[in-house]
């Protein structure tokens, strides 16, 4: 059943996030903009308000939270109610798919890459932006979980197991690339984007569909 109560009841405060730490979210935006394509048809699976779609011109978006999804269509997301686990598109249907901390919140992890990896088409790309469960701000959202409304059932990954999970689901060719370097409360202007990953608390993978 997707985690959407928090959303549904939090909304104000996780749109309040993003001007709050108007520095890591920027940061996240560079991030995840190094590797997107820049053409092509995509989606983004847990759209939630649009933040990231928008921003990144991610033209379409699946979101279970009513509340979330109204808010998207606002910022001219074409977005649509469903799960990852069964997402309501047929195969081949965009050229990639992003997800922005979705990943946390999945039932099936294993069954929504499957449902990513087919709606993409041959040649097309994942990208999944996340918080490493080994980076400093990775361990403090762990130790702290019970006392954050949206993160309390929430799992949290490392990089390996993020590309075991995709490298499962078909996925092969991966790039890697990194922000926030420091904590949330230090951050007085836009992180830099690095290569890898290890040093940084956001990470992107970017995984290849063979041709």
């Amino acid at each position: 059943m997707p985690k959407t109560e928090p959303f549904e009841e939090h909304t104000a405060k996780y749109e309040h996030w993003f001007e709050r730490n108007r520095f890591a979210y920027e940061s996240e935006l560079l991030a995840v903009r190094s590797l997107l394509p820049e053409n092509g048809r995509g989606v983004e699976i847990g759209v939630g308000s649009g933040r990231f779609a928008a921003q990144l011109g991610v033209q379409y978006g699946v979101e279970p939270s009513e509340k979330m999804r109204e808010i998207a269509l606002r910022r001219g997301i074409g977005a649509v109610a469903g799960i990852a686990e069964k997402l309501p598109y047929e195969d081949s249907s965009y050229h990639y798919a992003l997800m922005v901390t979705t990943i946390c919140f999945l039932d099936d992890v294993g069954k929504a890459l499957k449902e990513t990896w087919r709606v993409i088409i041959p040649g097309g790309c994942i990208l999944i932006g996340f918080v490493d469960r080994e980076s400093e701000l990775g361990r403090f959202y762990l130790e702290h979980r019970k006392e954050n409304v949206f993160y309390r059932e929430a799992v949290f990954f490392s990089v390996d197991e993020i590309v075991d999970h995709l490298r499962n689901a078909g996925f092969c060719d991966f790039s890697f690339v990194q922000t926030i370097f420091k904590n949330l409360d230090e951050l007085k202007s836009i992180e830099p984007v690095k290569e890898g990953y290890g040093e940084g608390s956001f990470v992107v993978v970017k995984g290849v569909k063979k041709p």
